[in-house]
């Protein structure tokens, strides 16, 4: 099975949570609100929630790297 792996760059995070409410197993907030990977390697259907929160990632902070 495909794994990949979640990079989120917290440097061009701007809080808006659209990766929480998509995945909110694979994101969190802290409390400043910049994105927060919970699990970094993904597989299945958590990769395809992780790859619609890079999507709809509004600062393109988010990606997914096949490992």
């Amino acid at each position: 099975m495909l794994v990949s792996k979640v990079v989120a760059d917290r440097e061009l995070c701007i809080q808006a949570g659209n990766c929480v409410m998509v995945a909110g197993d694979i994101f969190d907030q802290d409390d400043e609100g910049m994105v927060v990977v919970l699990d970094d390697e993904v597989t299945g259907e958590a990769a395809e929630r992780a790859r619609e929160a890079v999507k709809l990632c509004p600062a393109s902070a988010l990606s997914l790297e096949d490992l």
